[in-house]
């Protein structure tokens, strides 16, 4: 049995109400990247939740809206081309429309999820350190999630990666 460790138990702690989420959970079934949405946010939220620590920001809103910052329901493998290209621009205001929905948003969470996808996307400009952090890290792993030709070994070989940086960064 792999022992979990207190940043992991402190992480569930932050999130687990957003995990346990019936409307949440949704993002299961949706293919993103290749593999499903749920599983790229939750990278996206650990990742992020772990550097914000080793920097000293707020870890707290960045595993939050690290987590829903592609939190909508738009199944982008059953649309047209020209409304994929839409959702990728507007996308985080879908999702922050959505997350603040079903939870309480912070400002400093709002502009998490507005700005995440910048420069792509100019729907906003990130305003805070948090904000910079998650979308350097959603295009870290998006970019290792798509362009995998092996999805399985990839997301393997992709974690091992972060995993080997996290360690070398000492968290």
């Amino acid at each position: 049995m792999k022992k979990i460790s207190n940043i992991e138990k402190q992480y569930i702690t932050i999130v687990n109400d957003i995990l346990d989420h019936k409307e949440f959970k949704k993002i299961k079934n949706i293919t993103h990247h290749g593999l499903n949405r749920y599983d790229h946010s939750v990278r996206v939220s650990y990742y992020s939740y772990k550097i914000a620590k080793l920097f000293r920001l707020d870890s707290y809103e960045v595993a939050r809206a690290g987590l829903l910052h592609d939190f909508f329901l738009v199944n982008n493998e059953v649309i047209s081309v020209k409304e994929k290209m839409n959702t990728l621009v507007n996308h985080p205001k879908y999702a922050e429309a959505y997350a603040s929905k079903y939870f309480i948003l912070s400002d400093k969470e709002r502009d998490i999820i507005r700005s995440h996808m910048f420069p792509i996307s100019v729907v906003a400009v990130p305003k805070y350190a948090e904000s910079w952090l998650v979308n350097v890290i959603d295009n870290a792993v998006s970019i290792c999630e798509a362009f995998s030709s092996k999805k399985v070994y990839f997301l393997r070989m992709s974690n091992i990666m972060i995993i080997v940086l996290l360690n070398f960064l000492k968290l």
